[in-house]
């Protein structure tokens, strides 16, 4: 029997970086229209559900085809709540799936192809949580702290590394896709545990949008690709 997959697309009204960003204009549509039109592509997604406090953002996602079957709370949509707090509520007001996937809208790039190569790379090794990433730019074993005024190496190595190619590869989230099994989450409360896989990402499906500089950047992007 196949598995039911529930994914959760968490989007509130605030924003600091940028005003209104996940209903604001890239390329012609909203931002969070570019993650509904992806997910609802995916060949394993059973119900796609928004999770807002945010009447606009209701409006604009009902209008691409999304599910809203609730409104969150607002005390789940400050600058203070934890990231997980939504999806858990919204796995509570949307019971009997086996798998969650978290799909933040601040990744425009993530394409349905990315979303399923996410869930069968859980459900093919059988594991409870996996994450997105992307090879990091920037490498960790050449990343310091200062410590009254000296340079201490971030991670203990015996000799510091002065080619490139020399050092491991490195990974950072990229803030893409989280999925995990429901009641596994429920009891640890977080996409990253120590059994937490990890699926990668071409770096240029990686995009998060945080800044205006981000809205320029993409807009370029898209616009090249035409």
């Amino acid at each position: 029997m196949n598995p039911k997959i529930l994914a959760v697309i968490p989007a509130r009204g605030g924003s600091k970086g940028v005003p209104r960003k996940n209903i604001r204009d890239l390329a012609g549509k909203p931002l969070i229209a570019w993650t509904i039109e992806e997910a609802k592509k995916s060949k394993y997604i059973d119900r796609l559900i928004l999770s807002s406090e945010d009447d606009e953002i209701i409006q604009v996602a009902k209008q691409y085809g999304c599910e809203v079957p609730f409104k969150r709370p607002i005390e789940l949509a400050t600058d203070e709540t934890p990231g997980i707090d939504p999806v858990l509520h919204a796995i509570e007001q949307c019971p009997g799936y086996d798998y969650v996937v978290m799909l933040q809208p601040t990744s425009p790039f993530r394409t349905a192809y990315d979303i399923d190569g996410c869930i069968e790379n859980l459900l093919t090794n059988d594991e409870d949580f996996c994450v997105s990433v992307s090879v990091s730019e920037q490498t960790p074993y050449w990343m310091y702290t200062i410590e009254g005024g000296k340079l201490v190496s971030l991670l203990s190595q015996e000799k510091v590394a002065t080619r490139r190619q020399d050092l491991p590869e490195s990974y950072i989230l990229n803030g893409a896709i989280y999925m995990a099994k429901v009641d596994k989450l429920i009891k640890e409360k977080s996409f990253l545990t120590l059994n937490t896989v990890g699926f990668l990402m071409n770096s240029n499906n990686s995009m998060d949008i945080d800044s205006e500089e981000d809205f320029l950047y993409c807009e370029v992007l898209i616009n090249k690709n035409k």
